[in-house]
């Protein structure tokens, strides 16, 4: 119990028949900025500030033999290979490792204003990576120093303005596939559908200026001017985004729009992301589609996903297909489906596959097959082990694998695995993770 609560039980006790003092007690109480501005957690208030202090420190290990690869399926005329795993080194200079550091430190200082709560947030924030590829330095390890990842000054309540250095409010969700594997175009597009096919310089957060508003019922309308400090090239400066978004009954839906190089006065890139999910009882139903658009080319990506529950199976169908003008007129396609089942209490498996077909001039069709099993050991303790398959069809190649990966989450935010991966052809990787936040 706060010492502060304590005082003021007592002086309410002391005071309850005389309303002077019940005037004084409501005083006291609005001392507490943080409580009235609804804010929890780690905190440090004054009389008219609340700062809030959040952070965490994630780190990964990687060896063995892995850096090489096995491609599996080409997208779009192989502008895109999703692969795996090979090893290319020779004895005794096969290994490799790579050890990632990552930590962040946020600080948000907020009072009230006329217009709603008044914020300034600021977010520290390091990343140390160093890689060893054939056990040589590989010149890709990122040792950057700790920078300011966000910088920002925020106001408002249903409507809030924000500007400075931050992430973007495009919404980019609602897009992932349902099956477990996924689909190789979504992995491409870091899972999901891919907005940004062509690049064309159309660049995302930096330095910003902008407006959330909600404007009705599960209704949010965002605009923004963003990437504001980019000045090379000059003519890709500067970011329009417009968001709409919508959440509730079962549904959530977004439509997201980019205009990209608008501080010289010509648009030279333009892009937009759309995404629905609706849950039905048993069902959940998801389609998003992408498209970009340049002066030289338009390329687009669009996903559909079902997902249904049934007692103790849950099955998943998902497809996509991509097209990009710049690299001929044919669509790629990719499907997949999973179906997954609860053994016993703790225990489920799911059987899995995925395929790509690669329609344009250089491409490569490939698939995926895998069975997994997951059993919590205990409440804390959770074992994953995985056999499969990767398939390059255009080349005739195959790659049988097999993971087992232990997971531990003690409680308190800490959570550690450990992950070991072997391939037939005959790379293998051990992987430890550990991490933990405050909130």
């Amino acid at each position: 119990m706060k010492l502060k609560s304590l005082i003021l039980g007592s002086v309410a006790a002391a005071g309850l028949s005389t309303a002077g003092f019940a005037a004084d007690l409501g005083v006291l109480t609005s001392l507490d900025v943080c409580d009235s501005l609804g804010i929890s957690g780690l905190t440090i208030s004054s009389s008219d500030n609340c700062l809030q202090i959040t952070g965490g420190v994630s780190y990964e290990f990687n060896w063995g033999d892995y850096r090489g690869s096995f491609p599996v399926a080409g997208i779009l005329g192989g502008a895109s290979v999703r692969d795996t795993m090979d090893n290319d080194g020779v004895s005794p200079s096969e290994l490799d490792w790579r050890s990632k550091f990552e930590a962040w430190l946020k600080f948000v200082g907020t009072a009230s204003s006329d217009f709603g709560p008044a914020s300034v947030t600021l977010k520290l924030k390091q990343v140390d990576i160093g890689r060893v590829r054939n056990e040589a330095n590989d010149p890709d390890g990122d040792n950057a120093a700790l920078t300011f990842d966000e910088a920002y000054v925020s106001v408002g309540d249903t409507t809030t303005i924000m500007a400075g250095k931050k992430g973007s409010i495009a919404n980019f969700g609602d897009d992932e596939p349902f099956n477990f594997l996924g689909l190789f175009g979504s992995d491409w597009a870091d899972k999901g559908v891919k907005w940004d096919i062509l690049d064309g310089n159309l660049d995302t957060g930096g330095h910003v200026i902008q407006v959330v508003s909600a404007v009705a019922d599960g209704v949010t309308i965002k605009a923004g001017l963003e990437n504001l400090n980019d000045v090379a090239p000059v003519t890709s400066a500067g970011t329009a985004i417009g968001v709409l978004e919508y959440a509730g009954q079962g549904i959530t839906a977004h439509v997201t729009g980019l205009a990209g190089g608008i501080l010289d006065g010509t648009v030279d890139s333009w892009a937009m992301h759309a995404g629905i999910t609706g849950t039905f009882d048993a069902f959940k139903v998801r389609g998003a589609f992408a498209v970009q658009n340049t002066t030289a080319a338009t390329a687009w990506h669009g996903l559909v996903s079902v997902e249904g529950t049934f007692d103790m199976f849950k099955i998943a169908l998902s497809g996509e297909a991509l097209n990009n003008s710049a690299v001929g007129a044919n669509t790629d396609f990719g499907f997949g489906g999973s179906i997954g089942a609860t053994v016993t209490e703790g225990v489920s498996i799911n059987l899995g596959g995925k395929y790509f077909d690669s329609n344009n001039a250089g491409g490569q069709d490939g698939y995926q097959i895998a069975a997994q099993l997951v059993a919590a050991v205990s409440e804390t303790v959770k074992v994953t082990g995985e056999v499969g398959v990767f398939g390059n069809v255009t080349a005739s190649t195959t790659d049988f694998y097999g993971a087992a990966e232990l997971a531990w989450a003690p409680g308190g935010g800490f959570t550690s695995s450990i992950k070991g991966e072997a391939h037939q052809n005959g790379a293998y990787k051990v992987t430890f993770k550990a991490a933990k936040e405050f909130k």
